[in-house]
């Protein structure tokens, strides 16, 4: 069986030429997406500052959203959101956390079912309070900053510490750049967000790796190659590859994003956005990273010999 190539002869694109726009231009993104955090901050869901979360199905056929907004805004419990989400008949309710106790947030539901009245089925009602809220911020970044320590490690491991760096800065912007564009958009950040995020991680390294392995396999093959033209190649090389897995990748997301409704929204939009700026990262941080902080090519072209003695068959 042959296998899929969508650049049958290598190219020669001089990815190196332009390392230094991709750090500026990645420069600015990344503090722009940390002023956006620090001063418009995220439109944070309930997940993360408390509220009430109502799940409920028209059996009356299909849901008036425009109704159903009047009835609750006359309730003057803040701003409501609603979104219709799988069958025209569900919707999804969410409301701002009530001045009070868990008494106030139980009220509100009841003054709820009261303005909705007997129309419609309650399939699932939520309060979560602000300390659970706050609570679910800090592990989410706990979870955050651990991985990216994971990554950092596993390529230290696999490779040598300057791969490590330079996958470690990388994955960093990949997750500060999709931040700062839920701050720019103000959406909802919940912890489907959060998953995503983590996802865009995973990915971003997967992407990195392979290049980082085949720039290790180019230091063996060509111990004498000038490095930037080394880098060049290997990306060159791997560039069918990330062309086939980018465009597989964006498809299922896109699926995901006109097809999945506005629960899967969020989640979709930062999935799209992770897999551009990753395989951007991939090409024009990492890679070029290891230029200035050059990984020691005498140990790995003896390791690279190393290996090839203890193969089968080996003189």
């Amino acid at each position: 069986m042959r296998p899929l190539i969508v650049i049958r002869r290598t190219p020669k694109i001089d990815f190196m030429a332009w390392h230094k726009v991709g750090f500026a231009f990645s420069l600015l993104l990344t503090l722009t997406s940390i002023g956006l955090f620090s001063t418009v901050g995220l439109n944070y869901g309930i997940d993360f500052i408390g509220g009430t979360l109502i799940e409920v199905r028209s059996t009356t056929g299909p849901a008036n959203l425009a109704d159903m907004r009047v009835k609750l805004d006359a309730l003057h419990l803040g701003e409501p959101s609603l979104q219709g989400f799988g069958p025209p008949t569900d919707v999804l309710i969410r409301l701002p956390r009530q001045p009070g106790g868990d008494a106030a947030q139980e009220k509100a539901v009841q003054l709820v079912r009261q303005a909705l009245g007997t129309g419609v089925e309650y399939r699932r009602v939520e309060v979560v309070g602000p300390s659970v809220g706050s609570e679910l911020i800090r592990a989410g970044v706990i979870a955050t900053v651990l991985a990216l320590f994971a990554i950092a490690a596993y390529i230290w491991f696999r490779f040598e510490w300057q791969f490590g760096v330079g996958g470690m800065v990388s994955t960093m912007h990949d997750v500060l750049t999709t931040v700062g564009l839920f701050a720019l958009l103000q959406l909802e950040f919940n912890l489907t967000t959060l998953a995503a995020i983590l996802t865009i991680a995973g990915y971003s390294v997967n992407d990195t790796v392979v290049i980082y392995d085949r720039i290790r396999e180019s230091l063996r093959k060509y111990p004498r190659m000038p490095f930037r033209d080394l880098i060049n190649l290997a990306l060159n090389e791997t560039l069918s590859r990330t062309i086939l897995t980018v465009s597989t990748v964006a498809l299922a997301v896109l699926a995901l994003l006109f097809l999945g409704g506005p629960v899967l929204r969020g989640f979709s939009i930062a999935m799209l956005w992770g897999v551009v700026i990753g395989t951007y990262s991939s090409l024009f941080i990492a890679a070029p990273i290891l230029y200035y902080v050059r990984p020691n090519r005498a140990a790995i072209a003896r390791s690279g010999e190393a290996v090839q003695a203890r193969a089968p068959g080996a003189p």
